[in-house]
């Protein structure tokens, strides 16, 4: 049961701790804040934000929910249903509530989305190569 809970949930519950201030800077400025800096060859320095550090957690998280979107049976469906919720989930919070209107909570509700659709469209084929092995 644990395993068809979807793995989008951690950038969405650390999405939502930034912006009631639980990580500092008084909000969703908390996401611009600079997690890390390197010097580049280039003599320039790459710098990597908060947002842009959630974005990067929840693209290889949405890798692992691929993977786990190729296993048949019934927990599988539970992880499509439970991620099209936090897809619902999301959208809602990005329409209603104004710290989520911004390009980092866009992106991650297109990741979330993406998870959904490929979710499904996995699902579909793999059965499809499941029912065709057997005729």
């Amino acid at each position: 049961m644990l395993l068809a809970i979807p793995l989008l949930i951690i950038p969405f519950a650390l999405y939502n701790l930034a912006m009631t201030g639980l990580f500092g800077n008084g909000g969703v400025a908390v996401l611009d804040s600079e997690v890390m800096a390197v010097n580049m060859l280039s003599g320039t320095t790459w710098t990597m934000a908060f947002g842009d550090l959630l974005i990067l957690i929840a693209l290889v998280l949405l890798f692992v929910e691929i993977l786990k979107a190729t296993r048949p049976g019934s927990r599988a469906l539970l992880d499509h249903m439970l991620s099209m919720v936090l897809f619902v989930v999301f959208l809602v919070e990005f329409l209603l509530v104004q710290g989520a209107a911004t390009q980092i909570f866009f992106i991650l509700m297109t990741i979330c989305f993406i998870d959904v659709i490929a979710g499904f469209a996995v699902s579909i084929r793999t059965a499809s190569r499941d029912l065709s092995i057997g005729l």
